[in-house]
């Protein structure tokens, strides 16, 4: 007896449904990833009190973050082949099912070890969902249309970092840290039952060889990347173990080019980043991942250490931005389909970068107001880089390539985000040792992170306007 009730194909689906059935497929997809999304940022509100409960540093604690996006930064490789090999469907079930036992898991985990434990396996979850949403909009939608699909896939995604960290913190006022791991349960829930009617049984599977080697190589050079990061603080930048993991991490960068280029099937086919566009692209997502989910990790821990503020609060201050973000989307969607996603890229990157600089300059009297302000402006600038950014990177590529450069700008986000959040909790833990923990040193102290993202969004502008304009 089949552990899932049979799918129906593709085409029995839109018969049923009409035109209308590739938006329930992408509704479903951007539920489920919603629900990885949220398992994210919403733990970064629990910073402080997991110092607190576990007696440990924020440099130490910040892996329940980067170790929840290093495992998803790597699991997102495999998933174009996983979707080869067994099917859409199930891939996207089966990561669903990780995702909600790893997050009961982390809910009775009695100690930061298994804490950690939990979220990687949660990373890993969330890592395979990650790619799926937009692969379904390249392959399900016409060019015309990808932007206002973009815009809607796009608005459960990116509205998540905005309200998670309120969500999280009210839960962490009223039930305690552990709570945050159930968040994206419901969602997850939703997306799994809904698969298992709605989605379709694959066309063709494909059994083709997995290239192993290549994943171990790039593996290799993402956790000693992360981890020559990290070392930064507790061992500094010139001691011998902070410069062994910068060779490892450029030794297994270089023998992994070495091995895609005599590889038949490799896991990147480095053509790709023969045309400018995606390279630039590629830049471009490793740059906004880098300070998008730095900031959404330093904005929190900021208003709660610097400015007092409960977790509550810290979280109840960044909604209006998420109200903004709801707005933006769906117009900038539209807006995608009618002039360059590559200008929209660079004024929605010129607005978040704007939302920085007035945390840095107003980062030891910054009212309540400014907070809201600084933090509308920033996500009004996610919300017209969110359609954009895929479709200006990805529009020019054969469709037999959407699976592998659509895998790539993915990767390239999350290592920038893992890089990111490691650095800036790294940087500014630095910077408190300077100034101290007292006012004004810790205003400088964040202030001095603020910029550093500021420099980051800077060169992602630079990148982008570099990409070629889309062909209309």
């Amino acid at each position: 007896m089949p552990l899932l009730p049979r799918a129906a194909p593709f085409d029995a689906h839109s018969q049923r449904f009409g035109e209308g059935y590739k938006w329930i497929v992408l509704s479903i997809i951007g539920i489920g990833t919603v629900s990885g999304v949220l398992c994210t940022s919403s733990f970064n509100v629990a910073v402080p009190a997991l110092t607190g409960h576990f007696g440990l540093g924020q440099d130490q604690v910040q892996w329940a973050m980067t170790g929840f996006m290093t495992a998803m930064t790597v699991a997102m490789l495999p998933t174009s082949w996983l979707i080869d090999r067994i099917g859409f469907r199930r891939v996207f079930m089966l990561a669903l099912v990780i995702l909600a036992l790893a997050s009961v898991a982390g809910f009775f985990a009695p100690s930061f070890t298994l804490v950690v434990a939990a979220r990687i396996l949660q990373g890993a979850a969330a890592g395979v969902l990650q790619p799926m949403g937009v692969l379904a909009l390249m392959r399900l939608f016409p060019a015309e249309s990808r932007g206002q699909a973009s815009g809607i896939l796009t608005v459960g995604i990116a509205l998540t970092p905005a309200v998670a960290p309120a969500l999280g913190g009210m839960l962490l006022d009223r039930f305690g840290w552990e709570a945050i791991f159930l968040l994206g349960v419901p969602f997850g829930v939703v997306a799994w039952v809904a698969a298992i009617y709605l989605l379709p049984e694959p066309r063709q599977l494909v059994a083709r060889p997995f290239d192993w080697p290549g994943l171990g190589w790039l593996t290799l050079a993402t956790l000693a990347l992360i981890e020559g990061v990290s070392s930064l603080h507790h061992s500094g930048p010139w001691s011998p173990w902070t410069l062994g993991q910068a060779g490892l991490a450029l030794a297994a960068t270089i023998l992994f080019v070495r091995h895609a280029r005599q590889h038949p099937e490799p896991l990147v086919e480095l053509g790709l980043f023969a045309d400018r566009s995606f390279t630039m692209g590629s830049l471009v997502s490793f740059s906004y991942g880098f300070g998008l989910y730095a900031s959404t990790y330093l904005v929190p821990v900021f208003l709660q250490k610097a400015l007092s503020y409960g977790a509550g609060g810290a979280g109840m201050a960044l909604v209006p931005a998420g109200i903004a973000l709801i707005l933006t989307l769906p117009v900038a969607g539209r807006l995608a389909d009618r002039i360059s996603p590559k200008w929209l890229t660079v004024t929605g990157l010129l607005a978040f970068g704007l939302s920085l600089v007035i945390f840095a300059v107003e980062a030891g009297h910054i009212s309540y107001t400014e907070i809201i302000v600084a933090t509308v402006i920033g996500r009004i600038g996610l919300g017209l880089i969110l359609p954009a950014l895929n479709l200006a990177t990805l529009h020019h590529l054969e469709p037999h390539q959407l699976g592998q450069s659509t895998v790539v700008i993915s990767y390239a986000r999350q290592l920038g985000g893992v890089l990111g959040v490691a650095i800036v909790a790294v940087f500014v833990e630095w910077r408190e040792v300077v100034y101290g923990t007292a006012a004004p040193g810790i205003f400088s102290a964040y202030a001095q992170g603020y910029m550093l993202l500021t420099a980051v969004f800077a060169l992602a502008v630079v990148a982008a306007s570099l990409m070629r304009a889309a062909r209309r």
